[in-house]
C-alpha cells in the first residue's frame, strides 16, 4: 500500500500557486484583463476612449500573458522546490523581462502608442508588469491563507464530530449485546472501532490511496451493520482495480457513507442498499455514493451537513477548479458525485 502524504509537506501560507492548475490559469487571465480594463478606464477621456486604450494595452498584454503562462507551466517543478521569496523574485523578474523583450521585438506595433517617448514607455511597462505580478501573487497568497484556515477548522471538526457520540454509544451497546453469544464478532467490532478512532485522531494527510480509504469505509459499514443488522444495511461496491492506487483526500468516503446511513437508510423501516462506485473518468477519478431517500418520512434526520461542507472545502483547497462536487436529489434517491484529477500513488 502506498504511503500517505503529510499535509505539512505543503506550506500553503508561503507557497507560489500551482501554475499548471486550470483554476489558477483562469484566475490569472481574468485578473490581468480586469486590471488592464481598470487602467484603460482611469486613463480614458470618454467611453470610446476606454475601448481604444483597452485594445492598446491588450495588444501588449496578450503576448506577454500567454508567453509568461507557458514559461511558468514549464518552470513549475523548479518553482515548487524554491523558497517562497526566491520564487516570487524569479517570477517577477522573468515576467518583466518578457514584457520588455516583447515590447522591443514588436516595436513597430507598440511604438505608435508611445506618448512620452520609447524609453519612458519601456520603463512604464516594466513598472506596471512588476506591480501586476506582485498584486496577483499577493492575491494567491491571501487566498491560500483563507483556504488554509478553512482546512484547519475542518481538522478540528474531524476531531470533534467525525465519529458522532450517538454512533459510538449505539455501537458499544450493540457490542455489549453480543459479547457473550458471539464473542468473536464482538472482538472484531471492537478492533474496527479502534481503527476508526485511530484514523479520526491521527494527523490529517493531503492524500491517501483509494485502497486505504476503501478499507476504512468497509470497517465503518461493518460497524453500522452490527448496529442496524446486515439485512437492513447493504452496500454494493463497484471499484475499478486500476483506481486502487489512485490518491484521494482522506476521510472522504466515510462521511459520505455516514450521511447515506444516517439520512437515507436508518429512517427506512426496511432499510436499503447503498451503492459506491469509484472509476476512472477521462483524465480524472469519479466517486459516486448513492442511497435510497424518503423525503416524506417523518423519521428523516435533519443534520447540518457539516461533514459535506468539509469535503467541499478540502476539494477546493487541494484541486481548485479541477474538482467538482455534485448532489442529485429526487423523491427516492440521493446521489453524490465527486470528480477530481487523477493522482497515482499520492504524487502530485
Amino acid at each position: 500500500m502506498k504511503k500517505a502524504r503529510s499535509i505539512k509537506q505543503n506550506n500553503y501560507l508561503d507557497a507560489l500557486p500551482d501554475f499548471r492548475n486550470l483554476g489558477i490559469s483562469l484566475r490569472i487571465l481574468l485578473l490581468s484583463n480586469s486590471l488592464a480594463l481598470l487602467k484603460a478606464f482611469i486613463d480614458a477621456d470618454s467611453g470610446w476612449d476606454v475601448l481604444y486604450r483597452w485594445m492598446q494595452i491588450s495588444a501588449l498584454l496578450a503576448p506577454v500573458l500567454f508567453t509568461s503562462m507557458l514559461l511558468l507551466w514549464v518552470m513549475q517543478p523548479m518553482l515548487r522546490k524554491m523558497a517562497y521569496r526566491q520564487g516570487v523574485l524569479i517570477v517577477i523578474l522573468m515576467i518583466t523581462a518578457i514584457t520588455l523583450v516583447i515590447y522591443v521585438v514588436g516595436s513597430e506595433v507598440f511604438q505608435p502608442f508611445a506618448t512620452q517617448g520609447e524609453y519612458f514607455d519601456m520603463v512604464q511597462y516594466a513598472v506596471i508588469s512588476v506591480l501586476v505580478c506582485w498584486v496577483m501573487l499577493m492575491y494567491f497568497r491571501y487566498r491560500a491563507q483563507v483556504l488554509s484556515r478553512a482546512l484547519h477548522d475542518a481538522r478540528l471538526q474531524v476531531l470533534r464530530a467525525r465519529i458522532r457520540p450517538h454512533f459510538l454509544f449505539n455501537t458499544i451497546n450493540a457490542v455489549l449485546s453480543i459479547v457473550r453469544a458471539q464473542p468473536k464478532r464482538a472482538e472484531t467490532a471492537l478492533e474496527d472501532m479502534s481503527d476508526l478512532f485511530r484514523m479520526a485522531m491521527t494527523e490529517t494527510h493531503d492524500l491517501v490511496p483509494v485502497a486505504q480509504e476503501l478499507a476504512l469505509a468497509k470497517q465503518y459499514v461493518a460497524l453500522e451493520q452490527l448496529r442496524m443488522g446486515a439485512e437492513r444495511l447493504q452496500v454494493i461496491w463497484e471499484v475499478e482495480a486500476a483506481c486502487m492506487s489512485e490518491a484521494i483526500p482522506p476521510l472522504l468516503l466515510q462521511p459520505l457513507l455516514e450521511n447515506a446511513v444516517y439520512h437515507g437508510i436508518e429512517p427506512l423501516a426496511a432499510g436499503g442498499c447503498i451503492g459506491v462506485a469509484i472509476s476512472n473518468h477521462g483524465k480524472g477519478l469519479r466517486l459516486v455514493v448513492e442511497n435510497p431517500s424518503n423525503t416524506n418520512s417523518n423519521k428523516s434526520h435533519k443534520g447540518n451537513k457539516m461533514a459535506l461542507q468539509n469535503i467541499r472545502e478540502r476539494l477546493e483547497l487541494l484541486f481548485d477548479a479541477e474538482a467538482s462536487y455534485h448532489v442529485e436529489i429526487n423523491k427516492d434517491k440521493y446521489r453524490v458525485e465527486i470528480t477530481m484529477p487523477s493522482i497515482n500513488g499520492g504524487k502530485s
